[in-house]
């Protein structure tokens, strides 16, 4: 009787044993791996990725680059990702894109393609950039008209990113050139013109990344992360730029940039600066009295070989997380905690130890309330594309904003914060492109346990705000610039 006790007992310990490992394993599987939703996924040359409603009807699409191999619009529909587009010009299989972004720069509502290829490594290249539009329900390459022909790029690139540097809804386009000037394409008088050198932004360097937003004028800014030099922080006065990133403690020399976000990192409504360094220290930095200042911790600024880095509330408790995409060897994943304490987190289906990823993305392409995560892969070796999905809790409620400009443009490079009883927030409207690509145009925020939204308020490219109150969760809001709440 006693033999027989003691066995059961065993088989207890063991069986609780066994749920507490069970538990901790379930725990420390953060990600759900969703990638067979994709039709068609072939091994390919991938790199960059934006997030547009390229058919103007509401949904959101992720646009891939392809490197020698077509260009995709994959959509969500029934369940399934699939491309949806078969489109010569926007296909583009003989062309090397690279990097991707989307926004209005004809003001008419429509956000606008922006493909850059690259076919070398620094200097001049074979093939130009394109820029697609729609045009009585087809895409046209506006590069292709014999008056926009004196201006094409022709110099090897890697990110692009959309700046409305008056405030105005009409945006221009930054080209972060390998090897030669940096672009600013702009449409005067219908016409594509390289506003680079009227600007002061045709400095020549290792351009990787940019991102452009409410950083230090309060109005667009540009940070651009550089490799082989300095990196550049442009300051908005009145719709010209001065470069100030030494000033402001952030010329980071002797790096090598590669993805980079904005982050709100104290939970305080201040942007600040994330990015990766090839094979070198990470940066958190913040702005504190004009300088800024790295507060990444040593799990945090490990080197690594760093492509994307995206800042994202994946999970919907309130809290964002980091997420590095590297290139062969594993990603990984940090929550940023109230005290701008970055903490690691386990990863295993998104892990991808063997992933050859060059970009990724993030939107909630379902409509559901949680971010989808699509990553990229190529460089040396073709890989399938790769998607992956939080396992988020019943309980955990959300909140989306949506802002449009007086064009009804998502308004790219607009800041929108979150006041709570708990917290004050900001996020910025992606306006690319962080290390080749561009997330959806929309700040998303989980709502954590117990917490009252006390308003939203977003402030446009413009400088100017607007704010809204008595806030219902879980829904996603669209806030129009000229419609008074």
């Amino acid at each position: 009787m006693w033999f027989s006790s003691k066995i059961n007992t065993s088989k207890f310990v063991i069986y609780t044993l066994a749920l507490v490992i069970m538990n901790n394993f379930a725990k420390a599987d953060f990600f759900e791996n969703i990638t067979d939703i994709i039709q068609e996924n072939q091994a390919r040359l991938s790199y960059g990725v934006a997030v547009s409603d390229i058919t103007n009807d509401g949904n959101y699409e992720f646009i891939v680059t392809g490197f020698g191999t077509d260009n995709l619009a994959l959509s969500y529909q029934n369940g399934v990702i699939k491309n949806i587009i078969n489109n010569e010009t926007f296909s583009d299989t003989d062309r090397r894109a690279i990097g991707v972004v989307t926004c209005d720069i004809d003001q008419d509502g429509y956000e606008e393609i922006y493909f850059l290829n690259t076919d070398s490594y620094s200097g001049n290249k074979l093939y130009s950039d394109r820029l697609l539009d729609l045009v009585n329900n087809k895409l046209k390459d506006l590069f292709l008209l014999d008056k926009n022909i004196k201006d094409l790029n022709y110099t090897a690139g890697r990110s692009v990113a959309c700046v409305d540097r008056n405030g105005d809804g009409k945006y221009g386009i930054y080209v972060s050139n390998y090897g030669g000037p940096a672009r600013f394409y702009e449409l005067e008088n219908d016409i594509l013109v390289d506003q680079a050198p009227s600007l002061n932004l045709d400095r020549i360097t290792g351009g990787r990344a940019v991102v452009v937003g409410n950083i230090i004028s309060g109005k667009s800014d540009i940070f651009a992360a550089n490799e082989r030099g300095a990196n550049f922080l442009y300051t908005n006065k009145n719709g010209s730029f001065k470069e100030v990133a030494k000033q402001f403690g952030i010329a980071d020399e002797l790096q090598n940039g590669r993805g980079t976000t904005l982050s709100d990192i104290f939970y305080d409504g201040k942007l600040d600066i994330i990015y990766g360094n090839w094979k070198g220290y990470h940066r958190a930095y913040i702005k504190k009295n004009n300088k800024f200042f790295d507060i990444a911790n040593k799990d945090f600024r490990t080197p690594t070989k760093v492509r994307t880095v995206i800042s994202a509330d994946f999970d919907n408790d309130g809290y964002d997380e980091v997420f590095f995409n590297n290139i062969g060897e594993p990603n990984k994943l940090f929550r940023i905690n109230d005290n701008g304490e970055f903490i690691e987190l386990k990863l295993r289906d998104a892990l991808e130890p063997y992933g050859l990823g060059t970009g990724a993305a993030v939107a909630d392409i379902d409509n559901d309330g949680i971010l989808e995560l699509l990553i990229t892969h190529g460089e040396t070796a073709e890989q399938p594309l790769s998607m992956f999905k939080a396992n988020v809790p019943m309980n955990h409620k959300w909140i989306r904003i949506l802002p449009k400009n007086n064009f009804n443009a998502p308004s790219r490079g607009s800041t929108v914060t979150l006041y709570t009883d708990q917290r004050t927030h900001a996020k910025t409207i992606d306006a690319g492109s962080g290390y080749l690509c561009q997330m959806e145009p929309v700040a998303h925020y989980g709502i954590r346990s117990g917490e009252n939204i006390e308003k939203i308020v977003v402030t446009w490219t413009d400088g100017t705000t607007k704010e809204i109150y008595n806030v219902k969760l879980n829904q996603m809001i669209e806030i129009k610039q000229d419609y008074a709440f």
